[in-house]
């Protein structure tokens, strides 16, 4: 029964073609074309400033790894513009049933949990697909600046680059997961998809009004309570300790626990709640 519920959800998804775009290619897309144009650009005030010095700038015989386009990709498969398309896309899924008065008709079909089950498996799909994506826009953005700048290209990694650059894909994927899961919840209590597009970006910004404000209310980054209510942090944290160096302070094993009890908390409770809410839910007139 889930195996039939997804089905219908990749199906209705599929024909919203738009929703498709914005979710899935927008960001890559942009940001592939973006580099090439930022590369263009550097390339050519690099040299108008060399003339204007009256240097010669020597031609770079260093290639371009794309290697290094698995590593960059990972960690920014959960950036800021991928997670807002990403909630759009989630918002429409988990609140559209609400909005065009459509589970009286889907629910006696199917099991309630399955229903539930089966919009979050799409999300989870669009995540791995823009995480896809963006990896094919890194690729690019590498290939690009090997032709602009004239250098050649090398694939090289070890197994240690690769399994860390797999674990923060890993990482990113869950955090794209996590926050999509506020909206659902959202949509379920509130049955408004304006609200389950809202709250989850309004509290995304509260909460980074908070870490930036962390060092004002006397919290440290490896504290229990910042890390239990700042979901963004616990993933900066949990993405720090697969890439050692990435903070000024080495991290130990009792603050990366933390991190993966906040990061899970804020993953599962949140599906849990809506679950349970959506099962007693009154859709007669939905």
């Amino acid at each position: 029964m889930l195996a039939d519920a997804i089905r219908a959800e990749v199906y209705r998804f599929s024909l919203n073609r738009m929703q498709v775009f914005v979710s899935v290619v927008l960001t890559p897309l942009l940001f592939a074309v973006g580099g090439v144009f930022f590369h263009m650009i550097s390339k050519s005030k690099g040299e108008e400033a060399a003339r204007t010095a009256g240097l010669t700038i020597p031609a770079s015989t260093e290639a371009v790894n794309l290697a290094d386009a698995f590593s960059f990709a990972a960690a920014g498969s959960a950036n800021g513009v991928i997670l807002i398309c990403m909630l759009i896309a989630a918002a429409t899924i988990y609140a559209g049933d609400y909005r065009w008065e459509s589970w009286r008709l889907i629910s006696a079909r199917n099991d309630r949990v399955s229903l539930i089950l089966a919009k979050v498996g799409l999300v989870k799909l669009l995540a791995i697909a823009v995480s896809l994506t963006f990896l094919v826009a890194s690729v690019i953005f590498g290939i690009a600046q090997a032709v602009i700048y004239e250098r050649g290209i090398s694939f090289s990694i070890d197994g240690a680059e690769a399994g860390r650059a797999a674990l923060v894909w890993l990482l990113s994927y869950v955090r794209i997961v996590q926050f999509t899961l506020i909206a659902l919840l959202t949509a379920v209590m509130t049955r408004s998809l304006l609200a389950a597009l809202f709250v989850p970006w309004a509290l995304g910004f509260v909460q980074g009004i908070i870490g930036t404000a962390m060092p004002l209310l006397g919290w440290e980054p490896q504290m229990w309570l910042p890390q239990l209510l700042l979901p963004g942090l616990a993933y900066d944290t949990l993405k720090a300790a697969v890439a050692p160096g990435a903070l000024p302070a080495p991290l130990t094993d009792e603050t990366v626990w933390r991190s993966l009890t906040g990061l899970a908390l804020w993953t599962i409770l949140p599906l849990i709640g809506a679950l349970a809410w959506f099962r007693k839910q009154d859709l007669s007139k939905e």
